[in-house]
C-alpha cells in the first residue's frame, strides 16, 4: 500500500499560488514595456510593475514567516539524495532572489529618483538618494538577477514536471 501523501498546508499553498500570479504579472509588465517609448502608458506600465514587485517581496517575506511556524511536509525516503540537495538549493536560491531582486527594484527606482507608492495608496520610504550612476547599475544587476529568477522558475517547473510525468512519484502532489 501505498503511504497518504504528506501536502503543504492550505496557507503554503494559498501562498505559492499568490507568489506565482505575482511573479508572473511582473514578468508580464516588464517584457511588455521593454523598449516601449517614454508615454502615460509605460508609466502606468511601471507603476504596476513596481506594486507587483512589493506584492512578492510582501508574499516571500510571509512565506518565510510561515516556513518557521509550519515545517514543510518531508520529501518520499524514497527521493534520491543529489535530488534533495538540488531542491534544496534551488529553494534556498528562489527565496534570496523572490527577496534581492524585488528590493533591487526598489533600491533603482530610490536611486533614480522616483517614489515607490504601493498599489498608490501607501507610499514606501526612498532605500537611498537620488544617484543617477548608481541607479544605472542596480537596474542593471536587477534585470539580470531577474532572469536569473525567470530561469530558476522554469527549472522549479520542470523538475515538478519531471516528478509528475516521468518519476510518477508523489513530490508534485504535495503542493496541488
Amino acid at each position: 500500500m501505498n503511504a497518504p501523501v504528506q501536502r503543504y498546508t492550505l496557507p503554503a499553498r494559498a501562498l505559492h499560488g499568490l507568489t506565482v500570479m505575482a511573479m508572473l504579472t511582473v514578468f508580464a509588465l516588464a517584457l511588455g514595456m521593454d523598449g516601449m517609448p517614454l508615454s502615460p502608458r509605460k508609466l502606468h506600465l511601471i507603476n504596476y510593475h513596481k506594486w507587483a514587485g512589493v506584492t512578492v517581496l510582501a508574499l516571500a517575506i510571509l512565506r518565510v514567516v510561515w516556513r518557521i511556524y509550519r515545517r514543510p511536509p518531508p520529501l518520499p525516503a524514497e527521493t534520491p539524495r543529489h535530488e534533495v540537495g538540488i531542491a534544496h538549493a534551488t529553494h534556498a536560491l528562489l527565496y534570496l532572489l523572490m527577496f534581492s531582486v524585488p528590493l533591487l527594484g526598489w533600491a533603482y527606482s530610490s536611486a533614480k529618483g522616483f517614489p515607490v507608492v504601493w498599489f498608490g495608496v501607501l507610499p514606501l520610504p526612498a532605500l537611498l538618494a537620488p544617484n543617477p550612476e548608481l541607479a544605472e547599475t542596480l537596474k542593471w544587476i536587477h534585470e539580470r538577477m531577474a532572469w536569473g529568477l525567470g530561469g530558476l522558475i522554469v527549472l522549479h517547473v520542470a523538475a515538478a514536471l519531471k516528478h509528475r510525468f516521468i518519476d510518477r512519484d508523489t513530490i508534485m502532489q504535495r503542493m496541488i
